[in-house]
């Protein structure tokens, strides 16, 4: 009788756990994806880059960290199961779209996204094995910050610069070679507005860029299908409030299809600090002013300057009215200060706002560091403009060994690590041997 009564009292407390949550990313659907990914790769059969992009590919799982592989690692850590290798992820590595060493084997690196969605899938797989690709090149991962695209200046110039690519791309001709000059002469303008940040921008453009124009180009059927992904991605960037770290994604991508459009042999890249502005310049024989800016003025009124400059004065008022509702929370109470080290960041480019002096504020943000990992979920982080210091909230700060947590965020610290009180502000510091 007793036996019969906890037998009940155990199948009661199970029913109280309520349903497994599962995501739709199931092995069927796994092995859908690697297959159409693979066969796009084997139908561009290396003529685009020289080589097969296909290889080691991981999706995982932000929340569970879950991975699923299409082969093991060299060190054994994936399990088959269903034709699909499975582990988890470190948590305290970051998730992004990546090449990865993982158990021993470089792998292409592709966060699932929220929502099942066939298309960003396969995209994604594209995208993380071209960086994988890129990495066997030499190409180290890079996070790129280029923080002079958030001045209104250097906004207003790459604006108008997006302008005039898109109507070469959508003509031919003299008006096309028309429109890149107008195009190059923006870009030039920009550049000699701000000639520090030249290399970083190619290097950005380069790395992130090309990798927007392979998947594209090797997911879609036609030309027309091409061109409205193209474009598409093209008007969500524009709409950021933030370009420093966005628009190299979108820019080198409309450079390199303007160089696919006239034939241009993408294997000979090397090294990949090139300028595909360059490129684009010497193989349409473009001829441009020795100072763009003395003509850059003049020639905008034929790309809707007024527009933009509206655009750009609402921009500055968006701004003005995020300092005053919610910046607040970092400046005037009680904030934990993180000092960034060797930071690797994981962040959706939407959720990125430039405020000026203060910094950029990151509605959302996973960070690693020497410290340890931080999560943040909801409120957001402030990031100082140079990225040595991020702010979070101290409001719910609660202490768990090794584990802290705060309202709208968590963090794990590494062994060595703490964190100190200091009036009404916390600090993370490394223990002094």
């Amino acid at each position: 009788m007793k036996n019969w009564i906890f037998l009940c009292f155990l199948v009661f407390l199970s029913g109280c756990k309520g349903p497994v949550e599962e995501t739709y990313f199931t092995a069927e659907k796994a092995k859908l994806i690697f297959k159409r990914t693979e066969d796009i790769c084997n139908l561009d059969s290396g003529k685009l880059w020289g080589t097969n992009l296909y290889g080691p590919l991981m999706f995982v799982d932000r929340d569970s960290r879950k991975i699923f592989a299409n082969q093991p690692d060299n060190d054994g850590l994936l399990k088959l199961k269903d034709g699909i290798y499975y582990g988890l992820y470190p948590r305290e590595r970051i998730i992004n779209i990546a090449a990865v060493n993982f158990g021993g084997t470089y792998f292409g690196m592709a966060p699932l996204p929220n929502e099942e969605d066939d298309y960003r899938l396969t995209t994604r797989a594209i995208h993380s094995l071209f960086h994988r690709f890129q990495q066997s090149a030499g190409i180290n991962t890079e996070y790129f910050n280029a923080i002079n695209m958030d001045e209104k200046e250097a906004r207003i110039w790459i604006k108008l610069e997006w302008k005039a690519l898109k109507k070469a791309i959508g003509s031919d001709g003299e008006e096309q070679k028309l429109a890149i000059r107008d195009a190059l002469i923006f870009r030039g303008s920009n550049r000699e507005s701000f000639p520090k940040n030249v290399s970083m921008e190619n290097r950005f453009e380069t790395y992130e860029g090309l990798a927007t124009f392979t998947y594209l180009l090797l997911t879609t059927k036609s030309q027309e299908e091409y061109e409205s992904r193209l474009f598409e991605y093209l008007d969500r960037i524009y709409s950021f409030q933030s370009y420093s770290r966005s628009y190299g994604s979108i820019h080198g991508a409309l450079y390199a299809t303007l160089l696919h459009d006239k034939g241009f042999d993408f294997k000979t890249i090397t090294p990949y600090n090139i300028d595909l502005g360059n490129l684009v310049k010497e193989l349409y024989n473009i001829e441009l002013p020795k100072i763009c800016r003395d003509v850059a003025g003049s020639i905008s009124i034929n790309y809707e300057i007024s527009e933009i400059y509206n655009e750009e004065e609402q921009r500055l008022k968006d701004i003005r009215d995020r300092l005053n509702n919610q910046v607040s929370v970092f400046t005037s109470e009680a904030v934990v200060l993180l000092e960034l080290e060797s930071p690797y960041f994981d962040f959706e480019p939407e959720d990125v706002h430039f405020l000026d002096t203060l910094g950029t504020l990151y509605n959302t943000m996973r960070v690693s560091d020497n410290w340890g990992k931080l999560t943040v979920d909801k409120i957001g982080c402030l990031v100082s403009n140079n990225y040595k210091f991020l702010r979070i909230t101290a409001k719910g700060l609660k202490i768990d060994k090794n584990h802290i947590y705060g309202e709208g965020w968590q963090m794990i610290l590494n062994e060595g690590w703490v964190i100190n009180e200091s009036g009404q502000n916390y600090y993370i510091r490394k223990l002094v041997p």
